[in-house]
């Protein structure tokens, strides 16, 4: 098999307070304070969520191995750790943006599986961004505009006060997220759905059967797939065999691993039990994929 060489250097941005000239691990703002930063590097990842409201937008941005365009009145709802490669014009985008850390949160909300509880978070069935007329842009353009407020002007309760703007916020975002993909919203009869999803970010390198999560979360396979099923309208394999490929994806196109060391990683038999499993998931083989990805002709 042909070794794939990745050329280009995966840069890692952590979140700066400092650079943010915020106290807290959240900030806010328009294009304008940021100009130049979705370009600065080619290839990079975050650690913190970027929420992005556009009013003009135009070009398109690579995330991990999905091509999303950019257009005007785009809501656009980035996890963190997702390679992005944005193809733009920063000139000719006009935007909003949102940025936080998850444990930004966890001091006000108990919930620890919050943001896996949010539709548009973590997941890649369907793309993270949908359409927003300009009323719905007002709205949540005034909510930034208040956590910006107490960002710039701190008082003793403006931590409260910013954290129950955010969660609001979010809380909007995911019914209108829900409605337009038809997703269910049913409350959380319990966590395990959300547990399932954040096990699978922890261990999906080593771990590729469902009812090793099960073991994890100490209940049967079935009580796991019905859980799961009953939040997400899918199945706990399916949600499993997405990261998977997912994550397979991204080490093939940007490592140097050979398909035998991919094996080794995700704990494969051998090399080609995981040539079977990648062609039976995505109807190509690594090197067909790796061929169309570079023509360009993106998910």
């Amino acid at each position: 098999m042909e070794r794939v060489v990745n050329p280009q250097r995966l840069v890692h941005i952590p979140f700066c307070k400092t650079e943010c000239g915020t106290d807290f691990y959240i900030n806010t703002g328009d294009c304008r304070e940021i100009s130049g930063v979705l370009t600065e590097n080619k290839r990079f990842e975050t650690d913190f969520f970027e929420f992005f409201f556009f009013r003009k937008g135009s070009g398109y941005l690579l995330l991990e191995t999905r091509k999303l365009e950019l257009h005007d009145n785009m809501v656009l709802l980035l996890s963190p750790h997702q390679q992005q490669e944005w193809v733009v014009d920063e000139s000719q985008l006009a935007y909003r943006f949102l940025i936080f850390r998850e444990d930004f949160m966890r001091t006000f909300i108990a919930d620890k599986f919050f943001m896996y509880r949010l539709l548009y978070c973590y997941q890649s069935d369907t793309p993270p961004c949908f359409v927003a007329d300009e009323s719905r842009l007002d709205e949540y353009a005034e909510l930034l505009t208040r956590i910006k407020c107490e960002l710039l002007h701190p008082v003793a309760d403006s931590y409260h006060i910013i954290v129950s703007l955010l969660y609001y916020l979010l809380m909007l975002l995911n019914r209108e997220y829900a409605a337009q993909y038809a997703l269910p919203v049913d409350l959380p009869k319990n966590s395990y759905a959300f547990q399932y999803k954040e096990l699978l970010e922890q261990h999906i390198y080593e771990r590729q059967r469902v009812s090793e999560y099960a073991d994890l979360l100490h209940i049967s396979r079935v009580t796991l797939n019905h859980a799961v099923m009953a939040q997400f309208g899918v199945s706990a394999q399916h949600l499993l065999k997405q990261r998977l490929v997912a994550a397979l994806k991204n080490e093939f196109l940007f490592s140097n691993r050979s398909i035998a060391q991919l094996a080794d990683l995700f704990h494969f038999s051998d090399a080609s039990h995981l040539m079977r499993f990648f062609k039976q998931q995505t109807g190509k083989t690594f090197m067909q994929y790796y061929r169309d990805y570079r023509n360009g002709d993106y998910e």
